[in-house]
């Protein structure tokens, strides 16, 4: 589905779906936002109350942890949110050529 880290394909090299009119936009990113922030708030504070390591620490490791999820998370949401236009016909999906 995609050419690049992010970039959708014009069309579907499997069953030549026309793909080029999706709009994500910002769905991907808020909706990878939500979800690390509800994994990491609370990790913060387990980490924070139990083992009290350096402020830089914790800050290291949440900061690598942020970005591992964020980059992991992206491009499956990003491929979940033209799924569902997909599904759902919307934005130019199953309209006749």
């Amino acid at each position: 589905m995609f050419v690049g880290y992010l970039k959708v394909a014009d069309r579907c090299p499997v069953c030549r779906e026309d793909l080029h009119h999706h709009r994500a936009d910002d769905g991907p990113a808020y909706l990878t936002i939500l979800i690390v922030g509800h994994i990491m708030a609370p990790l913060i504070h387990i980490l924070f109350t139990r083992f009290r390591p350096e402020p830089l620490v914790l800050a290291s490791l949440l900061t690598v942890g942020c970005v591992a999820l964020s980059l992991y998370l992206l491009p499956r949401l990003k491929g979940l949110v033209v799924a569902m236009q997909w599904a759902k016909r919307m934005h130019g999906f199953g309209t006749a050529p």
